[in-house]
């Protein structure tokens, strides 16, 4: 039986581009003797390194690693080698679809380890992290607000909310917590904390720059999630958080940045020649016309049967089966941190 595991089939993905993409008519002894080795399949090795990789991907998701699962391990990577075994045997990794989903594996396998490489060599100096930094400041502009929400699904129900805070503007986290679908915000009252409103849609960042500070919307607000009843708490100018709280974002952001910059010149420095696809083949020419007509048959002896009708007349293009399926329902947008 297969254990149902993540770290397993990522295992058995490696084997199987490794043993597959090799000939089948390569000699299968067993490793050498400086390569230790779990078990053997018909000779050929499943080694203890892979058999440790995977066990530590299970220790790194918090499950233990004991002799059980090392056993369960081996066992399991026996089974698929012997069926990687039998498929090569039979010639399937030769077969081009097969052949072509090996190399695309192959690929996918290589490229993570030149990343992981490429990473590990040129760690993000903390004067590309000061650089970014600076950038991330120069760029921030603009309004911070601090606001809260109640969100319901009619208008009717939004004037109805509306008409009770002008009556008791202080029953506004109340009322959220008894009666805003934003799940998000509703436990704290429907406090959005401190957010761009370029960050959110259209409508409620409009409606959020016109109040004033302490006030609350007059109308409700629509927008594709219901409508919203908004309270304005404060602004300020817009403020970046310290470097140290944003640095794991940053170095992931400059890493990026660097990787493809090193993509690129690679991709410059490459030919790269695209073949045109073959022109679709001619259409068989028609029969030519007779040259003149043909001599009339004989009269038949009696008239022939006349042709039936046809049963159904030809099919014409089916109709669609349905509309397409709309985008599914979102849920409010998160404010936009910096």
């Amino acid at each position: 039986m297969f254990i149902k595991s993540g770290i397993l089939l990522a295992g058995a993905a490696s084997l199987l581009v490794l043993i597959a993409c090799s000939s089948k008519d390569a000699p299968q002894s067993a490793a050498p003797a400086k390569e230790p080795v779990a078990a053997t399949v018909n000779g050929a090795p499943i080694s203890e390194r892979m058999v440790a990789m995977m066990l530590k991907q299970r220790t790194d998701l918090g499950r233990p690693a004991s002799a059980e699962s090392r056993n369960a391990f081996i066992d399991n990577l026996a089974m698929q080698l012997i069926i990687t075994q039998a498929a090569v045997s039979k010639g399937l990794d030769k077969v081009p679809d097969v052949s072509d989903k090996l190399d695309l594996s192959r690929q996918s396998i290589l490229i993570e380890a030149f990343v992981q490489d490429y990473l590990k060599n040129n760690p993000v100096s903390d004067d590309m992290l000061n650089a970014a930094y600076e950038k991330v400041k120069a760029q921030a502009s603009g309004t911070e607000y601090k606001a809260r929400h109640i969100l319901v699904d009619n208008e009717a129900e939004a004037k109805d909310i509306i008409a009770r805070l002008n009556k008791n503007p202080k029953a506004f986290e109340a009322l959220a917590k008894e009666k805003s679908k934003d799940r998000g915000s509703k436990g704290n009252g429907g406090d959005l904390g401190w957010f761009d409103p370029r960050g959110m849609v259209p409508e409620f960042g409009a409606a959020v720059a016109q109040l004033t500070k302490g006030k609350i919307t007059e109308v409700p607000v629509k927008t594709q999630f219901g409508y919203h009843v908004i309270l304005l708490e404060d602004t300020r100018p817009q403020q970046v958080q310290p470097l140290e709280q944003i640095k794991p974002a940053l170095t992931q952001q400059v890493q990026q940045q660097n990787l493809k910059k090193i993509f690129d010149e690679m991709k410059a420095k490459a030919k790269i020649e695209i073949v045109q696809a073959p022109a679709p083949a001619p259409a068989p020419a028609s029969a030519p016309a007779p040259t003149q007509a043909p001599a009339s048959a004989p009269a038949p002896t009696q008239a022939p049967a006349s042709a039936p009708a046809p049963t159904q007349a030809p099919a014409s293009a089916p109709a669609p089966t349905q509309a397409p399926a709309s985008a599914p329902d979102a849920k409010p947008a998160e404010p936009a941190k910096k």
